[in-house]
């Protein structure tokens, strides 16, 4: 994936900083606006990895800071929930001016009620994706209930939220109780999806259960099972941008994508970060990947698991087609495939880690009634597959650099 920093400006002119994420090997089909939690920037754990998760499906993503926060312009104290609304319909103008119209916002948190604000003025939005986000702005109360009073009096007062200090005035609170009604839902007619954790401890699961019994269909909701509030962990992240990214498949148009002339032809296209690798053949486009551990995202299987799964499907194919010509009934080939390195058996240099070679394990298991003739013939045949003699034979690589 690329990503681009970018600026906008809000209605009052003041700038705007943020992030498009970009898939690196194609012109993204729809773009998206993703609207960060209460107090938060484009920066976060759960914006970051979100972003990521849906480029790396052909997505472009722009983030950025509302008015106040993080690098944007403005005081947060001047602010208020209409104002994030604003700097979503002026997000929105800059990509229509400058890319291509979004069709899809997400919100996470107050993030995503301001984002169903804001689908009711962006005539371009076909869906909605809320986590765990509010049904009402009351609860957001709660963060500064006990200087409500102090708020009330003096019109401003000092309150900690998530251990940072910010200055609320009562414009914001004046302005969260005059854009509280839930029936905006209602009026939106367009894709919706809720997600949301039911152990969310800062907004509850029967806001998602209000948001869903509001909205019209067509409707979804997914459960974030274990996670919290802030999708601290970077599984639940990811999992919640995979989740989008097939949802939102039923509801905008999507260009065929590129294809690969060639047969048999493969490009790998990585970015400058990261491990996470787009892969195209023919018609086909995944993700290869590194674990976690070594710096990766784990977004897809590593080079060494992709071979070997070729090996694993060549061999239950090869073992079918052959036995489907001669009509041996094999109900299901499962073929299992390990890659390691080992020495070689009888080496004469066992004690010698050069004396290793690559290794692959594998273990076919055969549903059928075959005899014992029959299936020592399909172990021979399996040794025919393609694949298999391709790795057990000497080959070349031919290589051309372009710059």
């Amino acid at each position: 994936m690329q990503r681009i920093k970018v600026n906008f400006k809000n209605s009052d002119s003041e700038q705007l900083q943020g992030v498009l994420e970009l898939p690196s090997n194609q012109e993204p089909h729809n773009f998206i606006l993703f609207a960060h939690c209460f107090t938060c920037n484009k920066n976060f754990h759960a914006p970051t990895n979100i972003s990521a998760s849906l480029a790396s499906k052909g997505y472009g993503v722009l983030r950025f800071d509302f008015t106040g926060l993080g690098d944007s312009e403005g005081e947060f104290e001047n602010t208020n929930f209409s104002g994030n609304v604003e700097d979503l319909i002026a997000a929105a103008k800059f990509l229509e001016q400058e890319y291509s119209s979004p069709t899809i916002i997400v919100g996470h948190s107050l993030g995503g009620a301001a984002a169903m604000f804001a689908a009711k003025k962006i005539s371009s939005m076909k869906c909605i994706a809320t986590i765990n986000a509010p049904s009402n702005l009351e609860h957001l109360e709660k963060h500064f209930e006990n200087n409500l009073e102090k708020i009330e009096k003096q019109g401003f007062a000092k309150v900690n939220i998530g251990g940072r200090s910010f200055r609320i005035k009562k414009q914001f609170v004046d302005d969260l109780r005059q854009n509280n009604e839930i029936k905006t839902v209602g009026e939106l007619r367009k894709a919706f999806l809720i997600l949301h954790s039911p152990n969310d401890k800062i907004v509850n699961i029967k806001h998602a259960e209000e948001l869903y019994k509001a909205a019209r269909h067509p409707k979804s909701f997914v459960s974030l099972d274990t996670a919290d509030h802030m999708l601290s962990q970077e599984k639940d992240s990811n999992y919640a941008g995979n989740v989008i990214a097939a949802w939102a498949t039923s509801y905008i148009d999507q260009p065929e994508q590129a294809e690969l002339e060639t047969d048999h032809e493969v490009m790998a296209n990585l970015g400058d970060e990261g491990y996470t690798t787009q892969i195209i053949t023919g018609k086909h486009h995944f993700l290869a990947d590194e674990p976690e551990s070594v710096g990766g995202k784990n977004l897809g299987p590593n080079p060494y698991e992709l071979v070997s799964s070729g090996l694993a499907a060549c061999t239950s194919m090869t073992i079918q087609m052959y036995a489907r010509r001669k009509n041996w009934h094999i109900e299901n080939v499962e073929t299992h495939v390990s890659y390691s390195k080992k020495h070689a058996e009888d080496c004469e240099n066992c004690e010698d880690n050069s004396a290793k070679i690559d290794t692959f394990e594998r273990e076919i298991i055969l549903k059928s009634e075959l005899d014992d003739k029959q299936i020592q013939r399909i172990r021979e045949i399996a040794d025919k597959c393609p694949v298999h003699k391709t790795l057990s034979s000497k080959s070349q690589i031919i290589t051309n650099l372009k710059t």
